[in-house]
């Protein structure tokens, strides 16, 4: 096994040993900010998840893995705190209303955002609930964008749950799956101490880039004189309940 020598609070057992189910709890509540936390968007979600799975795989340490526990309960885990986001995001939308959309521009929060989200409902209707999850900035606003326009509970209940196994659960074990590839395993075992490093730094620096890059997007804006959503333009995101009930353009020829 490869050993990064100058930092040596690097080694996989040190790490496992340390971390364990705790290096989990992190990776739950990161996904769960990414559709239950308007902030979520700025987190690297799907990448996250594809490498919870491949450090999943028996190593030096631990017969389960960075987290020690059997994969199948690291996916769990992760598609229900993606299940739970969902709900906490639309729970948001559904008792703030439009009022939730009425904020000043700033690198959490963006109108364009929440219009690119709801330019996916009027063109996928409900299942957008489910597709949003691989669509970044999407995941995040989706669940609140159907709060406010009160999309009935129950069916997006459904697809929030469908979203959430087919992202949460399956991208997991997509990660777990492809450690299978012998080259691919070998690396892993050879290199964990590498690839956690880039997993933590990567996520830090992916986040930092996204918030400084909405920051300088936000300071355009009000140079612009468009910085701050009022009352009315808030109404005006928000969704009109029969959106939730159209059938998807899947060719996008603007006929459902």
């Amino acid at each position: 096994m490869h050993h990064a020598a100058l930092i040596p609070w690097l080694d996989p057992a040190t790490i496992i040993g340390s971390a364990g189910p705790w290096a989990l709890l992190v990776v739950c509540f990161i996904v769960f900010a990414e559709t239950g936390l308007l902030i979520g968007f700025l987190l690297p979600g799907d990448t996250l998840l594809v490498i919870s799975g491949l450090l999943s795989h028996p190593i030096a340490g631990s017969e389960h893995g960075v987290f020690g526990l059997n994969v199948w309960i690291v996916a769990l885990l992760i598609g229900l705190s993606a299940f739970v986001g969902g709900e906490v995001g639309y729970l948001i939308g559904h008792k703030g209303g439009p009022a939730v959309f009425e904020r000043k521009e700033s690198g959490l929060f963006s109108k364009k955002n929440v219009e690119r989200t709801n330019a996916f409902f009027e063109r996928f209707g409900g299942i957008t609930v489910i597709l949003a999850r691989f669509v970044p900035i999407v995941r995040t606003f989706a669940p609140v964008a159907a709060g406010v326009g009160h999309m009935p509970w129950r069916r997006y209940t459904l697809y929030n749950l469908i979203g959430a196994i087919l992202w949460g659960f399956g991208l997991t074990m997509f990660g777990y799956a492809i450690g299978f590839i012998p080259p691919v395993a070998e690396f892993v075992e050879s290199y964990i101490d590498l690839i956690l490093l880039a997993a933590v730094g990567g996520t830090a620096l992916v986040t930092l880039w996204h918030y400084l890059s909405e920051r300088h997007k936000a300071k355009k804006e009000r140079e612009a004189g468009h910085g701050e959503t009022d009352a009315v333009e808030a109404q005006e995101l928000t969704l009109d309940a029969e959106v939730f009930d159209r059938a998807p353009d899947l060719d996008g020829d603007g006929k459902h």
